[in-house]
């Protein structure tokens, strides 16, 4: 048998806060997701100015790290001009998310969850969802 690691809300807490800082200090308000290993929503934050139209592409953007076990921005390369995953984007009722933004979380090399973040440029998306990471893997 296999032990599988789990994101605990502590975790997820220490996740949100290295977001939200990084947000914060990129002076940008975010939707941030956070989701476990099966892509099942753990926490969300809406920032006081995030996008509203955001919300939903965070968690899935989180959903799409996870369950892809890659940058959304990464699976979205495979899935343009009819690429190897090309129609993912439009099953699990639309959830696949192909912009930059979500990350997946892999702790000793097993996959733990996933982050995303939307309401700024996809780079922008890329940095914070990165700082959510940094935060929970500098202390593990």
């Amino acid at each position: 048998m296999k032990q599988v690691l789990k994101l605990t809300l502590e975790d997820t807490k220490k996740m949100m806060d290295g977001a939200i800082n990084k947000a914060i200090e990129l002076g940008i308000d975010m939707d941030i997701a956070i989701v476990d290993d099966g892509g099942h929503l753990m926490l969300f934050t809406r920032m006081d100015n995030a996008k509203i139209t955001s919300i939903n592409v965070s968690i899935d953007k989180a959903f799409t790290a996870a369950a892809a076990r890659k940058a959304t921005l990464d699976y979205g390369k495979s899935v343009i001009n009819h690429g190897p995953a090309f129609g993912i984007q439009t099953s699990h009722q639309g959830r696949f998310c192909v912009v930059g933004g979500g990350l997946p979380l892999f702790v000793d090399g097993q996959i733990v969850g996933g982050i995303g973040c939307s309401s700024g440029s996809s780079d922008q998306d890329i940095v914070v969802s990165q700082a959510g990471i940094d935060a929970i893997l500098s202390v593990k």
